[in-house]
């Protein structure tokens, strides 16, 4: 296999990349979806196109007519009026043309796009978490304006020009098709360069579009980090990580542009080769009298016409074969499979239970090793351990994020990934230290786990993560506009914001992986005790660092390379004397 092939196949190994054929049956369905305005777009060229041979006809009569001797005034007045009115309509008729064609590119682009964001909200999360954030990033950015241009201005100008051609190369031949012949060289010249290069192009452009997810998400990575990196001490080992994919994507890059100089040359001769041929040929047969000299001339402007459109053409192909594989990639998000398939069954109870549960994100490397944990409703048990134990894994697994390798995880004798996916967010939630505030209204953030909530709903809910002081201080309390644009919120308000809404959202259980880290310690306490009436009645699972939240839990888990390695309450396992009480000295001397 190719370096070039080996490359390709690590890039299928994110996210899926969609076939040909699918890209072929999609694009299908959206001219059929459109085909009415495709056909007014067409129709308009087609005018436009036929109106437009008029310029060359008129022209060569104008030179039949001198070169016999036979041109009056009157008959070259009434030419020059025909031109005039033909540049007129022309004009018009090609404004009009390319108006819907623009119209109808950007209905197709929307579309396109509020298909691309449907499939990428439903990803699955583990899926999202395996796959990392740079292919997605990728996909979102690079690959939708690649989408973008093609579909606004390459539409436009492939109607344009196909039709401009096909119309123009009609006429050459019913104008003389001895004197036509020389059309013939621009397919002899073309046929095996283009060939070479849409085989070529399109894994090359799946190279490329690889790197730049790479590329975007060792950036991302970094950046995010970046407080991490400086700590302990990274910055020379993510250099060179950046390094690494800057200098691939320069490789890339440079595949792909030799193949667009080596593709070049031949195009620029498949231009004017026809035009030179009409040329000669043309005078040779009206030197001969085989053909009129007004026939040779407007076959000659015929092929000269021909410029152009075939210039445009060719020009967006390279454009096409890039889009094509950022329609690929974006295609793919779709055919993204579900990780879970529901079976209809129905919890008994709120009752959630981890039986023997192993998880590897790699093959043959488990983080995790035969956890078991089994909560009585409304308990609430704190997971603490060293970085690295595997507590966020195993709260991902207790929320349903992803399926355990073996063993289960069940709520009311259920296992999570067997629950549909409204279902089981209404079960189980988890809320993490990562938080996003959406552009919009704070009501409209608020109201994403449930958009029937009623205004009081959003009040009751912000009182109960203590935010309801600088929720009700907003310019326009909750019709303000928040997020990039809007009103910023601090790191703090943003997380009460999460908060509030896994209030609203209401599930029976909740998995709480560091989900006030991001606050000053007093706050943070100040918000975990106003939660802590809220949470009243529910079973919860707080993962910290912080240990007064194991302090004032039911029991405490503490999780040591992947294993339970002790439970119990927080003043047993003090008695104990084992490892949570040493994590509890180290924190309360360190506090």
């Amino acid at each position: 296999m190719s370096p070039l092939a080996l490359r390709t196949d690590h890039a299928r190994r994110t996210l899926p990349i969609a076939p040909g054929k699918v890209v072929r049956e999609h694009v299908g369905v959206l001219l059929r979806e459109h085909r009415r305005p495709l056909l007014v777009v067409l129709l308009w060229h087609l005018v436009a196109a036929v109106v437009g041979l008029t310029g060359p006809w008129v022209i060569g009569q104008v030179v039949g007519l001198v070169t016999t001797g036979r041109a009056a005034i009157t008959d070259v007045g009434v030419l020059v009026g025909l031109l005039a009115a033909a540049v007129v309509a022309e004009t018009a008729a090609t404004w009009v043309a390319r108006r819907s064609s623009f119209v109808l590119s950007e209905r197709i682009f929307a579309q396109l796009r509020e298909g691309f964001v449907a499939s990428a909200v439903r990803l699955p999360l583990s899926t999202v978490e395996r796959a990392g954030t740079g292919d997605l990033l990728a996909r979102t950015t690079n690959d939708i304006d690649a989408i973008s241009y093609v579909i606004r201005f390459g539409i436009p100008t492939i109607v344009v020009s196909i039709t401009t051609v096909l119309v123009t190369g009609v006429a050459t031949v019913l104008a003389s098709p001895l004197a036509a012949l020389p059309l013939l060289l621009t397919p002899l010249v073309w046929f095996l360069p283009t060939r070479r290069y849409l085989r070529l192009a399109g894994p090359g452009y799946l190279w490329e579009h690889a790197t730049y997810a790479r590329l975007n998400g060792v950036a991302a990575e970094t950046v995010e980090g970046a407080s991490t990196v400086d700590a302990l001490g990274l910055s020379d080992e993510r250099g060179v990580r950046f390094a690494e994919a800057i200098r691939e994507s320069h490789d890339a890059e440079r595949y792909t542009v030799g193949l667009r100089l080596r593709w070049f040359p031949w195009l620029e001769v498949g231009f004017f080769a026809p035009i030179a041929g009409a040329l000669l040929w043309g005078g040779w047969l009206a030197w001969d009298g085989v053909v009129p000299v007004a026939t040779a001339t407007a076959v000659v402007l015929y092929v000269q016409r021909l410029l152009d459109p075939l210039g445009e053409l060719v020009g967006m192909l390279d454009e096409i074969q890039f889009a094509a594989t950022s329609m690929s990639r974006i295609l793919g998000v779709g055919e993204v499979p579900p990780d879970r398939v529901a079976t209809g069954a129905t919890p008994a109870g709120d009752r959630l239970a981890v039986e023997h549960v192993r998880y590897a994100y790699r093959e043959g490397q488990d983080v995790l090793h035969g956890v078991s944990l089994d909560l009585q409703p409304g308990e609430r048990l704190a997971v603490v351990g060293p970085s690295g134990a595997g507590k966020s894994t195993l709260g991902r697994l207790m929320a349903g994020v992803d399926g355990p390798r073996t063993g289960r995880i069940t709520v009311g004798g259920v296992p999570l990934v067997d629950l549909e996916l409204d279902e089981l967010r209404g079960q189980v939630a988890l809320v993490t230290q990562e938080h996003h505030v959406f552009v919009g209204t704070l009501a409209d953030n608020l109201r994403l786990p449930r958009p029937s909530a009623t205004d009081e709903d959003l009040l009751t809910a912000l009182d109960a993560v203590d935010a309801l002081d600088w929720a009700t201080a907003l310019p326009e309390g909750l019709a303000t506009v928040v997020g990039s644009g809007g009103h910023e919120l601090t790191e703090a308000q943003a997380q009460q914001l999460a908060l509030a809404r896994l209030v609203l959202a209401d599930p029976h259980t909740l998995v709480l992986d560091e989900a006030t880290s991001l606050l000053d310690p007093r706050a943070a306490r100040h918000l975990e005790r106003s939660l802590g009436a809220v949470l009243t009645g529910r079973t919860v699972v707080a993962i910290a660092h912080r240990l007064h939240t194991a302090h004032d839990a039911d029991r405490v888990a503490v999780v040591e390379g992947g294993r339970v390695a002790e439970l119990g309450s927080h003043d047993a396992l003090i008695a104990e004397d084992g490892s949570y009480a040493a994590l509890w000295r180290s924190w309360r001397d360190e506090a």
